[in-house]
């Protein structure tokens, strides 16, 4: 390809890159962006205590998982509002597609199905794109792949340098992820050692042939001299002919491509030294432990994003995995084992947690590139840069362009009306209420689980909110506060019970849900303040 059009194709698909992403950006926050701005600014004001000031259940322990990223976020707040909080996730969402854009461009020297892929890829990740720390920490997945792979090619220190800083930043961005970042390492450690394993017998006819040539050099006699000889003469001709047996049935290998990359001996060096980066952060080693105790606890059961994946309900997931099969079933292209081994492990891990998904698609996106590239260069090599060379003439520069806008109107309009922050969702007003009158201090207020975030952020103490490992007993020393939010808000248990055991005085409540048609004919329970999503209740001794 031409450098002229190479650049003219780079700059067209990175802006359209760039309008795609910020078109997929969601103008209204989550819950978990609310608790990230009050915690960001409580870090700046009272450092990492160790302890949460959110809640009204005294001496919980809290453990701050994402430390810099609630920081940094508090920061653009500050300056920007909510805007500011929206232009920093259209930032972070057009820095992560151009990341997978250039890390397949560079991996697979193939511009045209790279584009085309990483449009697909942020379709895909559409429900995943929020103001949140998992948004860097795809960033940052992209880019360990991107590091790991031309590490083994090159064996450079700046990838090296590259590989032990990420990280360090997700320990303090997004310590949940961290162990999952080694995840990452183990397809190509797992290669290499079967590489090594399929060549062992090569390996001990060297040793006995350099066990013989020593051997050689000590006798004296003759008779003996010659038969060493010849034993060594067999032996190297064995390896010879097994080398040139291995190589053919390499290259000819049907389905599956096995490559030893010598470089991943230091790749594991690598692995281990990053092993030691989770105590680079002022948590005090909860890397190590935090996802462990993540699913040992009872959230994950309860949390849609952690449930196993329905792939009934996935439809755009079904789409993707039948392209991946219809690829290496219907077609004779190639996959490396480490592409194999890292695709079904990441398959895996998305059908026991749909949260896995996103990471699925994230590192799929570079292993289909693979494929198609390897399909495409056999049945038509030089196509795709033909095609490119249309795109780049003007009447292929419009229809590009206007395709790819019309998709961008089409999710934008989506968007139009959109609050930064959801009435319907977040009781809004009913907080103003309760701040000006009713004595927070005293106060002892029963919430549900999805608007939480925001009464905090309010100033509000909470029962609950969506930092859900905060209230579970794996973290808070035993009390399980999160069950016992199940259980009420499911009608599981009498709630009165439950408020008798945590002394709760008032009560804030979605209008619809089924706990409020019992509170709102208890006597009990005197309304002081209604709007049409949600109610709020003096409970009276």
């Amino acid at each position: 390809m031409e450098k002229k059009t190479k650049i003219q194709f780079n700059v067209m698909a990175s802006i359209l890159i760039i309008l795609f992403a910020i078109s997929l950006t969601p103008v209204t926050l989550q819950n978990d962006t609310f608790y990230t701005i009050k915690i960001g600014e409580y870090i700046l004001e009272n450092g990492i205590t160790m302890e949460d000031p959110f809640s009204w259940h005294e001496n919980l322990p809290y453990t701050y998982p994402h430390w810099a990223y609630d920081v940094g976020t508090f920061l653009v707040y500050k300056v920007g509002g909510y805007l500011g909080i929206y232009i920093l996730t259209a930032i972070l969402s057009a820095v992560l597609g151009l990341s997978i854009y250039f890390t397949g461009a560079k991996l697979t020297k193939n511009h045209l199905t790279s584009f085309l892929i990483t449009l697909w890829s942020m379709y895909l990740l559409r429900a995943f794109i929020a103001a949140r720390a998992q948004l860097v920490t795809f960033i940052l997945f992209i880019l360990t792949i991107f590091f790991i792979e031309k590490f083994i090619k090159t064996g450079k220190k700046r990838y090296a340098i590259a590989l032990i800083v990420i990280p360090i930043i997700i320990a303090n961005v997004h310590l949940a992820v961290w162990p999952f970042y080694f995840v990452l390492y183990l397809p190509y450690i797992g290669e290499y050692i079967i590489s090594l394993l399929s060549t062992s017998d090569l390996w001990l006819r060297k040793l006995r042939i350099n066990r013989l040539k020593k051997k050689l050099l000590k006798e004296n006699f003759v008779d003996k001299l010659s038969k060493i000889k010849q034993k060594i003469a067999k032996l190297e001709e064995k390896n010879e002919n097994s080398n040139i047996k291995k190589e053919k049935i390499r290259i000819n290998a049907y389905k599956l491509e096995i490559v030893r990359d010598n470089n991943v001996k230091w790749l594991i060096l690598i692995m281990i030294i990053c092993l030691f980066t989770g105590l680079l952060t002022p948590l005090h080693g909860e890397p190590y432990t935090y996802l462990i105790n993540t699913i040992k606890g009872n959230t994950t059961q309860f949390i849609s994003e952690h449930l196993p994946l329905t792939l009934a309900n996935n439809i755009d997931f079904m789409i993707l995995i039948t392209v991946f099969l219809a690829i290496l079933i219907f077609t004779d292209t190639k996959i490396r084992l480490r592409d194999l081994f890292m695709i079904g492990g990441l398959l895996f891990l998305a059908i026991k947690t749909q949260r896995q998904v996103s990471i699925f698609v994230l590192i799929g996106s570079v292993i289909l590139n693979r494929l198609l590239c390897y399909f495409f260069n056999k049945y038509d090599k030089g196509g795709t840069e033909r095609f490119i060379k249309i795109m780049t003439t003007l009447p292929g520069k419009i229809l590009t362009i206007s395709i790819v806008l019309l998709c961008c109107i089409s999710f934008a309009r989506e968007k139009i009306g959109n609050k930064f922050v959801d009435e319907t969702t977040y009781p809004t007003k009913a907080a103003e209420y309760i701040k000006e009158n009713i004595n927070l201090s005293t106060m002892k207020l029963y919430n549900e689980y999805n608007y939480g975030s925001y009464l905090l952020m309010q100033g509000i103490p909470v029962f609950i909110d969506s930092r859900a490992d905060l209230y579970s007993p794996e973290f808070n020393k035993g009390k399980d506060i999160f069950s016992d939010f199940i259980d009420i808000s499911n009608l599981g248990v009498y709630y009165e019970n439950k408020f008798e055991e945590y002394e709760i005085t008032h009560v804030i409540i979605y209008k619809n849900a089924k706990l409020n048609m019992f509170l709102s004919r208890n006597d009990k329970y005197k309304e002081l303040y209604s709007d049409d999503y949600f109610c709020v209740y003096e409970r009276l001794n």
